[in-house]
């Protein structure tokens, strides 16, 4: 008995991170070794978050590797599991349920405009932006509308009561001049790699009138995960921007979560360049290379 315990003990521990076990696997490509690790996973502990988790990834991994079928059963699979659970608790419970249901959401409306049903897709997202724009995946589907409709669409104001550098313009103040959004994060790695990318953009550009604003938001906390009062995270906000975005001090940075929330800014640094007449030409959740933005950009203008 005490053996059995003990060969149950180590079993525990070698699944105890089921999401990162999957995600090594799907990021080789191998959804048959994640699967595997999935139903190893249940039998063992059952359905649990972290399991429905799991399961989202393995949908990302077959929409990345053109399984569509696949994708949208895992997700399916991911989102009645959830919907489960959530009979007796709230989503944001739990953070793997949350993002479990993002993921799951998320692959479905891409299946759908894979198969060239980008309407359908907005209407999914749409309807489930209804049911839970007040949780944490509202961004996350809100920013899945936004790369299946945003581009040829008139940029979403932005709130700049808040912010640091120079005191933002409003968008339809800058109508005439290209402009370059850049969402970033005080937490994100990302976003410090991005910086000197859009700063020497930013100089190549100057004559054609570009401008760049940089919006971010408070998180609640500070370095090391550490809760703090909206007045310390700014302090600290700042204390980043002069360490990692020398060259960007001057550029407007507001600082709203509703712009986050209108540009489905979810992933961070997302990359939104508006062109003269203030459309949007490009949506990009995360980073670009600097030829790469630099082609988009030559493009557009």
């Amino acid at each position: 008995m005490w053996r059995a315990a003990v060969l149950l003990l180590f079993a525990s521990a070698a699944h105890a991170d089921i999401v990162g076990d999957v995600r090594a696997a799907v990021s080789q490509g191998n959804l048959a070794l994640a699967d595997s690790e999935v139903q190893r996973y249940r039998a063992q502990r059952g359905v649990t978050p972290e399991m429905m988790e799991a399961l989202s990834w393995i949908g990302r991994g077959a929409l990345e590797l053109k399984q569509p079928e696949k994708a949208e059963a895992h997700a399916r699979e991911a989102e009645m599991l959830v919907r489960q659970q959530l009979m007796g608790r709230q989503l944001d419970s739990d953070p793997h349920l949350a993002i479990a249901l993002g993921a799951a959401i998320e692959v479905e409306a891409q299946v759908l405009a894979a198969r060239g049903e980008p309407n359908e897709a907005v209407s999914l997202l749409r309807k489930e932006l209804a049911t839970w724009g007040t949780t944490s995946i509202a961004t996350r589907l809100q920013k899945n509308i936004n790369l299946l409709s945003l581009e040829g669409k008139p940029a979403p104001a932005l709130q700049l009561r808040e912010y640091f550098g120079s005191k933002p313009a409003p968008l339809v103040s800058l109508r005439g001049k290209p402009v370059l959004l850049f969402f970033w994060a005080h937490w994100c790695s990302d976003c410090k790699g991005e910086a000197p990318i859009i700063a020497q953009l930013r100089r190549e550009y100057a004559a054609k009138g570009l401008t760049v604003i940089a919006p971010t938001q408070r998180y609640g906390y500070v370095a090391g995960g550490q809760d703090a009062p909206a007045a310390e995270e700014m302090k600290y906000i700042d204390e980043v921007r002069h360490r990692f975005y020398a060259d960007l001090l001057d550029v407007p940075a507001p600082v709203s979560e509703e712009n986050f929330k209108r540009y489905g800014a979810s992933t961070t640094p997302t990359l939104v360049f508006i062109d003269r007449r203030g459309v949007v030409r490009l949506y990009h959740p995360g980073a670009m290379r600097q030829e790469e933005l630099r082609a988009a950009i030559n493009s557009i203008l």
